[in-house]
Parts: C-alpha cells; structure tokens; sequence
C-alpha cells in the first residue's frame, strides 16, 4: 500500500494498487502548476484510490484536471478526460517518495535549459511511450 498526503496533512490518500507510468515530467504546465522545475507522477486506477480531506480542482487544460489541498497549495493528483480509469499522483506527495522513483523524463522537448538530467532514465520528447 502507498500512503501520501499534502504538506499540513488535511488531505491524505492510499491505494492499494502498484503504480506504472513512473515519470518526471518537464510540461510546462506542470512546471508552472507547482513552480517546480519539473515533477515527478506515477499513476494507479482510480477505484484503488482512497483520499480523505477536501481538495480543490482546477482544470488545467480542455482534458486535464488537477487537485490541490486548498490549506497549503499541496498538488495531489492529475486527471485526463483520456483515461477516465486512471488517476496520477505527485510522487513527492508520498510518505516516502523513494518507493516510486521515475523511470523516464517526459515532455523533454519542454524541459528547461539550466536543467541538466544527472540520470540514466529515457528521456522522451513529448509524452510517455505507450
């Protein structure tokens, strides 16, 4: 089980399910959603998710959906109209984060030039590879 929550603890989450599409992704909606220069998701279905705590939703794209705790700001989750069966939570919202580290680095072609991948993940132009 993973076990996560937002930075005061007002909105916490589980899921029984194991994650895939493991990414840190380099969009620029993503970057200035959390004013990171990246973030790191993973993905699970949406019927192993668990959250208790009130979230706010803002719709980021004409398909795409985020949630946030409305206390701290914590982003919590990412949702495409795409695939309505599936749910992305920010790794770093995770109790502990090293339980799903990224296996590749998405949106490349977006990333900032100051940032120098360090790693020996695929790196992949736009999306994740199917």
């Amino acid at each position: 089980m993973l076990k996560g929550r937002c930075f005061c603890g007002a909105v916490r989450y589980e899921t029984t399910a194991s994650p895939s599409e493991e990414t840190a992704c380099h969009c620029s909606i993503c970057r200035r959603t959390t004013g990171a220069p990246f973030v790191a998701w993973f993905t699970v279905p949406l019927s192993s998710l668990t959250i208790s705590g009130n979230t706010t939703t803002f719709q980021s794209s004409p398909a795409a959906s985020r949630s946030f705790c409305p206390k701290c700001g914590t982003q919590i989750t990412f949702q495409s109209s795409h695939h309505p069966d599936l749910i992305d939570l920010t790794t770093c919202s995770l109790e502990d984060p090293e339980q799903v580290p990224p296996i590749n680095h998405t949106f490349d072609e977006s990333r900032l030039a100051w940032v120098k991948l360090a790693d020996e993940l695929p790196v992949c132009p736009k999306s994740r590879p199917s």
